[in-house]
């Protein structure tokens, strides 16, 4: 059976569909979402079936996952990550919601995700309403991954459209929450006392040093 292709507007996403697409992700569903940067395919950060789905539909081994995850504000971060000192918060505080992904020290309320135990871990926390309202709901994150596209000139698919008809009999559904950018968020790790940049996306981590 094809994927559901669920029309949602970031701006204010309809509850009784939020809801729909929180059960299928608890019933171990795999989804494709818009975020501030692009496109995410995802699933419960706590459903181990659901994340083999998405390292397969990925073709990469799950040791090989560089676990990310949206969370919905900072609070909901330091449930997973370890005590932050003051620098990192400050930063995070005004960086965030926005297109970055910072890697931190996990703490042991991450899952032993496919028997691999993961120091750090990527946190998003998206400036989109769509996944933030997921996770939300769902009242805890849910694993992000990028969908790469196999064209070398354009890397990232932006219509949400075309995501559907390449990946609707591998996942259970797909959000169409209007074009989305083709450019990743930043990735920074924040383990060591001075931030580094590991990956140059959309945002500049500059602005919030």
């Amino acid at each position: 059976m094809p994927a559901e292709f669920v029309k949602l507007y970031p701006e204010n996403p309809e509850r009784e569909k939020i809801e729909h697409i929180v059960n299928v992700l608890r019933d171990g569903g795999i989804v494709i979402y818009p975020t501030d940067t692009i496109y995410g395919i995802g699933c419960d950060l706590f459903h181990r079936k659901a994340v083999e789905r998405v390292c397969k539909i990925k073709g990469i081994k799950p040791k090989n996952l560089n676990l990310s995850f949206i969370c919905y504000d900072l609070s909901d971060i330091s449930n997973y990550v370890k005590r932050l000192d003051t620098p990192t918060f400050k930063m995070l505080k005004k960086a965030l919601p926005g297109p970055f992904t910072f890697i931190l020290e996990s703490n042991s309320n991450v899952p032993k995700i496919l028997n691999t135990n993961k120091k750090t871990v990527g946190i998003r926390i998206p400036d989109n309403n769509i996944p933030r309202n997921i996770v939300q709901q769902l009242n805890n994150p849910i694993i992000t991954t990028s969908i790469k596209d196999d064209d070398e000139i354009l890397e990232y698919t932006t219509d949400p459209e075309v995501i559907y008809e390449e990946f609707k009999h591998e996942v259970d559904i797909i959000i169409d929450g209007g074009f989305g950018g083709n450019i990743p968020s930043t990735v920074v790790d924040c383990t060591q006392s001075d931030f580094e940049v590991i990956r140059e996306g959309l945002g500049d981590i500059n602005d919030y040093l």
